[in-house]
């Protein structure tokens, strides 16, 4: 593992608060966005970009590559000249489990803002994260605030300006109830390995953010949801640029036969998981 220091790094003398400039510049002084990239650098870039446009300034800046090809890598080291960040590069891909891992390891500050190079944020979302940062501040039992999802979560008690808390309960119906954790953007304190353990190396995505998902609702974590779950970001994979990642077929199939028999699948695997040891 190597760490290349790109640009500058801009400190600021603050109180522990966000800091919103009259020009509507937004800096979130105690907050690092980490950026996972594998071969997508223009859709990093597009990342970078819309932050910049919106005027958001983070403490720091971490971008952990999963092993990506060399004119990749070549792209991302020429984007120092505009924007300032940090690149935590491996010698070959070793999958998403570590490469979070490895870039949470790099973070130095009180929060991480974790999201995966193919999103684009919206004009709101600047002013939301702020109100993500702020009830984080005031409640301490809070380890995430998440900002997007494929379908509403199902148990949700209202807070404040479009937040709720997620509800956990083994005797609630259903099984999207285990889906409190996801990979999804989400702001999170940086102690999140510490506490929930390191994400599983070595397997597929879809097994390592199974393993979180379980860990974090067997070690008692806490999570906050936006509920208009598609109003804050984009998730945009261009032709140019696709997705990396495939799901199963009959993991996503509208077939009724198909789909019963995956809810049924899920609904005791997900139990059984979260009573074993």
């Amino acid at each position: 593992m190597a760490e290349v220091y790109l640009g500058q790094k801009i400190y600021a003398i603050v109180k522990e608060k966000i800091i919103t400039t009259m020009n509507e510049q937004f800096f979130f002084p105690g907050i690092t966005l980490l950026i996972t990239h594998y071969n997508r650098s223009s859709s990093l870039e597009r990342l970078l970009a819309s932050f910049e446009k919106l005027g958001c300034r983070f403490e720091d800046i971490v971008v952990s590559d999963d092993g990506s090809k060399p004119e990749h890598l070549e792209k991302i080291r020429t984007l120092h000249a505009v924007y300032s960040f940090r690149l935590i590069t491996t010698p070959k891909n070793s999958g998403l489990g570590n490469n979070i891992n490895k870039g949470q390891d790099a973070v130095k500050t009180p929060y991480t803002l974790y999201i995966q190079e193919d999103f684009v944020p919206f004009d709101i979302y600047p002013s939301k994260l702020q109100e993500a940062l702020l009830l984080m501040n005031e409640r301490n039992d809070v380890d995430m605030v998440r900002f997007y999802a494929y379908f509403k979560y199902p148990y949700l008690a209202p807070l404040s300006n479009g937040f709720s808390e997620m509800r956990f309960k083994i005797w609630y119906p259903g099984y999207k109830k285990f889906y409190m954790y996801s990979d999804h953007p989400h702001l999170r304190r940086s102690n999140f390995l510490e506490k929930f353990g390191r994400y599983p190396e070595g397997v597929n995505v879809e097994v390592s953010e199974y393993g979180m998902m379980m860990s974090f609702l067997k070690k008692k974590g806490r999570a906050l949801y936006y509920d208009d779950y598609k109003g804050l970001l984009d998730q945009v994979n261009s032709s140019t640029e696709p997705s990396t990642f495939k799901r199963n077929f009959r993991r996503e199939s509208n077939n009724i036969f198909i789909a019963a028999a995956r809810h049924l699948y899920r609904h005791l695997r997900f139990n059984y998981n979260y009573f074993k040891g």
